[in-house]
């Protein structure tokens, strides 16, 4: 079984820096076109299921494979992006300058610390299990399936099937960016194929 990890395109906020978390930004110009190179990059991997974050700039992207594959399109709002609370909205440096003393803690103790109002690490870590046992449940773990997302879940999604290896951290997605990984229903195990393939927009 062959699971790709999907960003969704490029939005305005993505351009400005702004921490999009849980609002609702749909996808600029750019991020419309870049959905219709990833969607035809996804011909040479058919998939019998689409799997996407309610969010209209993941079901925009999902919806360009949709069409070109003729699959139905599951959402799930388990694959949301990590809701940042208040810091929704704004740049990095405008949150160190804002919340400099939450935002200390938060980059040094990511699990034990959050964004005001926002998820806890654990939060997210759980939603992420259970998003991808549902989806192994529902295919019996042998279906070829697309998950489109967003770059920190699927940073999320990415360690938890590695267990830890790469950590969160480290794991850079780029928007309309493909990740492969292999699961084999056999020994239960994931295997990290490709990692954040853009050829598909040259």
């Amino acid at each position: 079984m062959k699971i790709y990890l999907i960003r969704h395109g490029q939005t305005d906020w993505n351009i400005q820096g702004r921490i999009q978390g849980s609002h609702d930004i749909p996808l600029n110009e750019t991020g419309r076109a870049q959905a219709e190179l990833l969607a035809k990059g996804m011909d040479s991997r058919p998939v019998s299921k689409i799997f996407s974050s309610s969010l209209i700039r993941a079901m925009e992207t999902a919806e360009r494979i949709s069409t070109r594959q003729k699959v139905e399109i599951c959402s799930m709002p388990q694959l949301i992006e990590v809701e940042f609370g208040k810091w929704e909205g704004m740049t990095w440096d405008e949150i160190m300058e804002a919340y400099p003393k939450e935002y200390a803690l938060w980059a040094s103790c990511p699990d034990e610390a959050s964004p005001p109002e926002g998820e806890t690490r654990d939060h997210v870590i759980s939603r992420c299990v259970w998003t991808i046992r549902e989806i192994l449940r529902i295919t019996g773990g042998r279906e070829d399936v697309a998950i489109v997302s967003h770059g920190a879940t699927i940073a999320y999604l990415i360690s938890y099937m590695m267990q830890d290896h790469p950590e969160v951290e480290s794991i850079i997605v780029e928007n309309a960016s493909i990740t492969t990984v292999n699961y084999s229903p056999l020994t239960e195990d994931f295997m990290l194929l490709e990692m954040n393939d853009t050829s598909h927009m040259d």
